[in-house]
């Protein structure tokens, strides 16, 4: 349950009632972040295009590992509520039950590319030991077929599954 009031589709502006008709289309409801985050419809619309940007638009990284990355770091961040939004979102990708679970019960004895492993692992150091990483870690990625983008790309995903695990536990939602 949200810690603040949650504004009613009635209370908010066009646009945000656009943004909701779009969101409920995408995915069925309107969960208590979106309503909380319309409380300020500018932090809506930043955290909307982050989520364009970063999970929906085609990118460097697979669709795949973007979901990947959004579980474990989800995961690491204590953020059921996420942790269970990307797994629907990964089976709606094609991505087993199987293979959520694997990652569910720990990465690092999930059957995956060595290369995914090492990748995930730096987005978790990334995500809570960020100030330990080194140009070794990169220099490791780097080896194993990741480019200076997709690693820029790897770690702003990281920052914004923060952001995003952070704003649904410390509001509730």
């Amino acid at each position: 349950m949200a810690y603040i009031k949650l504004p009613m589709i009635d209370e908010v502006d066009e646009n945000t009632k656009k943004q909701f008709d779009k969101i409920k289309a995408a995915t069925g409801e309107i969960s208590d972040l979106v309503r909380i985050l319309a409380t300020r419809p500018d932090i809506m619309g930043m955290t909307n295009q982050m989520v364009k940007t970063l999970l929906l638009s085609q990118t460097e990284l697979d669709i795949k590992i973007k979901e990947y990355i959004a579980i474990v770091v989800s995961l690491e961040n204590g953020c059921d509520r996420c942790v269970g939004e990307h797994e629907r979102i990964a089976k709606m990708l094609g991505i087993s039950e199987e293979e959520i679970n694997q990652l569910k019960d720990g990465f690092e004895n999930a059957v995956l590319d060595d290369a995914v492993t090492k990748l995930l692992r730096f987005s978790v150091k990334s995500s809570k030991e960020s100030y330990k990483v080194v140009q070794e870690d990169f220099d490791l990625l780097r080896e194993a077929g990741y480019t200076d983008s997709q690693l820029l790309e790897t770690v702003t995903i990281v920052s914004y599954f923060n952001y995003i695990n952070t704003m649904s536990n410390a509001m509730g939602a």
